[in-house]
């Protein structure tokens, strides 16, 4: 028992940490685009999704041998739900995963909360009316409304778990082999941001948003981060966790099943059987 708890410390902690590195280089980066003019990632937004990729990638390599870095709720809830991780584990790993976000949040506002201050006086804002908010959390685009921008959520939530599965599943030959699937992972993040980045800032991971959404909170941004205009603050948590479940069920279904090296392992357990 006390082994038991002395491993899921262990890992609630490494998921903690996996999260803090992410938000921490995410929302860095989110603060480069937002808060400098002219914004060094102006004409080169692919700088800004590169950022969070390898964030997430970092955070494997320093994490996965911990916990797996799931470092995100959907990630987590499909895991459980298709590939048999611990139910009593999802809502501490989902705890873990808050309090990373939240973290890394208060991290970017130490390096850059000089920066975001002159940002709202030079634009007449304040943090309470919603001012540098897109540095910590995510928001609808142009012509998005939240409706909208929940099935966008789950679309791209959707493609992240339908790509890790299909990389960390052993039994695809065409799955990144040694350690390179941390760097597969992350520059599928950044495909995702690259791709569909400006809809509503790509959250695909509700301890992305919620974690900074609620520090933000009590850092002064108030109701402009909770419930946040619109009532947005649903949107980047229930979007992810059903598209993530809708890809990973996808793979699952649809490729799986059909995966050679799959089949071969279970006829060769079948004739063992025999």
């Amino acid at each position: 028992m006390a082994d038991d708890l002395r491993a899921l410390r262990g890992e609630l902690i490494s998921e903690m940490l996996a999260v803090i590195i992410i938000i921490t280089i995410g929302d860095s980066a989110a603060a480069m685009i937002t808060l400098y003019d002219p914004s060094p990632y102006a004409q080169a937004y692919w700088g800004v999704c590169i950022a969070w990729g390898l964030a997430v990638t970092m955070a494997i390599y320093v994490t996965g041998s911990v916990s797996g870095t799931h470092a995100n709720p959907a990630v987590t809830l499909a895991l459980m739900l298709f590939r048999g991780f611990p139910k009593r584990k999802v809502l501490p790993y989902w705890a873990a995963q808050v309090l990373g976000g939240m973290i890394g949040a208060a991290l970017v506002l130490q390096l850059y909360h000089p920066v975001i201050d002159a940002y709202n006086g030079a634009h007449g804002m304040t943090r309470a009316t919603g001012g540098a908010a897109g540095v910590f959390f995510t928001h609808p685009g142009e012509h998005i409304t939240p409706i909208h921008a929940f099935w966008d959520q789950v679309i791209l939530t959707g493609m992240l778990l339908l790509g890790i599965f299909a990389i960390t599943d052993e039994f695809n030959d065409m799955a990144p082999r040694a350690n390179s699937g941390a760097l597969m992972i992350g520059l599928l993040v950044a495909m995702i941001g690259a791709s569909g980045g400006y809809l509503e800032a790509w959250a695909i991971n509700p301890a992305r948003d919620f974690g900074p959404r609620l520090f933000a909170y009590f850092a002064g941004w108030g109701s402009s981060a909770l419930p946040s205009p619109g009532n947005y603050w649903w949107v980047p948590i229930a979007g992810p966790l059903v598209g993530g479940v809708a890809g990973a069920g996808l793979y699952q279904i649809a490729i799986k099943p059909y995966l050679p090296s799959g089949r071969k392992s279970r006829q060769d357990a079948a004739a063992s059987d025999a």
